[in-house]
């Protein structure tokens, strides 16, 4: 990846003393103490001892890296059966932690989601188009030889590299190995991260990176282009011909491996990822998610904000992504491999106007409704229980707006004569509770 932005140190970490450490050096020194001492009542219950940790909590921690240790244990048996071989393993699981941090982050839910506008004043700010297309023109001929290998807009590569990890100068720091051994452990999702950390072993086996360097984020994705390790096995490749697929410490590795993974899932050379769109008056804004070719979507008068002609996409759907008051898109097939890399609309958009500015385009020349607040999780759950009462099913409320919430939510807009834009707001909330 260019002249090794973001490569790692091969070293081997420094690894903390575990839990049963701590609690076995707690006890040896009470110990002590009792042969030295003159004998004292017991210290209270709050007595704190290693710097601020109660002996309780050191014993409960020793208790859950010894059950932690068990999984792993048996976590072996089953990928030695499945190929992997006792160097691998041994090399994988010699000095594994269990790390509690990790559990908090999986199990975290934000209190309240992020308007769309917020999320893009972060990914495509000034800053990030500056810094993106500093590293674009340091690292041209890798980005432009991974992009006319296979057919992807350069503009795109280096957006995702942005989004993903800043242009590779922060992809993480949590050994991989550790964080999936450790969900798996905790079992809320034991299935995934038991498959997900059987495809790092494989990668370690493989040589493509050696242990100490393979780190990512808290989920296990991995690299400047944050693949999860089965995406990692599935598309990796190696562009700069030194016998290892590199995501981590090469440019031309993880440059070309993305553009592998979007051509691969349907990515169409010389078509754009969208445009944004003018809608004509009158507009139903309820039609926003069918889906017809560009010239269809000419014929009914949505033209370009520049004027040009609209993309001639096989088959489009217009993106309202804050509803009727805000910008409005067409978007055609290459936003839905976008889509594929990680499911959520405001990413997609910010990798498409991210990939804009680098290129020298515009921004979004339609005014975003900032008055507009975004709901809480417990909020939206409550719009979702609201729509399921007045008989507009939005499924399970789980505070996670999807297709089922915003094609409820349209309906019932429909139903009282608003704009059926699908976007929750505040007001809609109020409406449907106060009813």
């Amino acid at each position: 990846m260019k002249d090794r932005i973001g490569a790692m140190s091969r070293a081997p970490s420094t690894r903390p003393r575990s839990p049963a450490c701590i609690a076995m050096a707690l006890t040896v020194a009470i110990l002590a103490a009792c042969t030295t001492q003159p004998a004292t009542a017991p210290p209270p219950p709050s007595s704190r001892t290693d710097g601020g940790r109660s002996i309780e909590a050191a014993v409960d921690a020793d208790r859950q890296q010894r059950a932690f240790e068990r999984w792993v244990a048996t976590f072996h048996t089953s990928a030695s059966a499945a190929g992997i071989n006792e160097a691998t393993l041994n090399a994988a699981f010699s000095d594994v932690r269990y790390l509690p941090r990790v559990v908090e982050l999986d199990r975290a839910q934000p209190e309240y989601t992020r308007a769309v506008w917020s999320y893009l004043d972060s990914a495509v700010s000034p800053q990030r188009i500056a810094l993106g297309q500093e590293r674009w023109g340091q690292s041209r001929t890798e980005i432009d030889a991974a992009a006319a290998r296979f057919g992807v807009a350069p503009a795109i590569l280096v957006a995702i590299w942005g989004i993903e990890s800043n242009y590779g100068s922060n992809f993480g720091s949590i050994p991989t190995i550790d964080a999936l051994a450790t969900l798996g452990f905790e079992g809320r999702r034991e299935a995934w991260a038991r498959g997900q950390l059987l495809a790092a072993l494989r990668i370690l086996q493989s040589g493509d990176i050696d242990h100490s360097s393979m780190v990512g984020s808290w989920a296990g994705a991995m690299g400047q282009t944050q693949f999860l390790p089965s995406v990692f096995l599935d598309y990796a490749v190696d562009a700069d011909g030194d016998g290892r697929r590199d995501i981590w410490g090469s440019v031309a590795d993880a440059m070309a491996s993305t553009a592998n993974f979007l051509a691969r899932s349907g990515w169409q050379t010389d078509q754009p990822w969208g445009v944004e769109v003018l809608l004509p008056p009158g507009f139903d804004v309820g039609r926003a998610a069918e889906r017809q070719s560009g010239a269809q979507w000419a014929a009914e008068d949505l033209q370009t904000r520049d004027g040009a002609p609209l993309p001639p996409f096989a088959m489009a759907t217009v993106l309202l992504p804050a509803g009727a008051r805000g910008p409005a898109f067409l978007v055609g097939p290459n936003f839905q491999v976008i889509l594929r890399y990680n499911n959520s609309t405001s990413y997609a958009l910010a990798v498409g106007l991210l990939a804009q500015r680098l290129a020298g385009g515009p921004g979004v020349y339609a005014a975003w409704p900032r008055d507009l607040v975004a709901l809480s999780r417990e909020q939206l759950k409550a719009l979702q229980a609201a729509l399921n009462q007045r008989g507009f099913d939005s499924g399970t409320p789980d505070g996670v707006i999807g297709p089922n919430t915003s094609g409820a939510l349209r309906r019932y807009q429909g139903s009282v004569g608003l704009p059926a834009d699908g976007y929750p707001t505040l007001e809609l909330l109020q409406r449907l509770e106060a009813r």
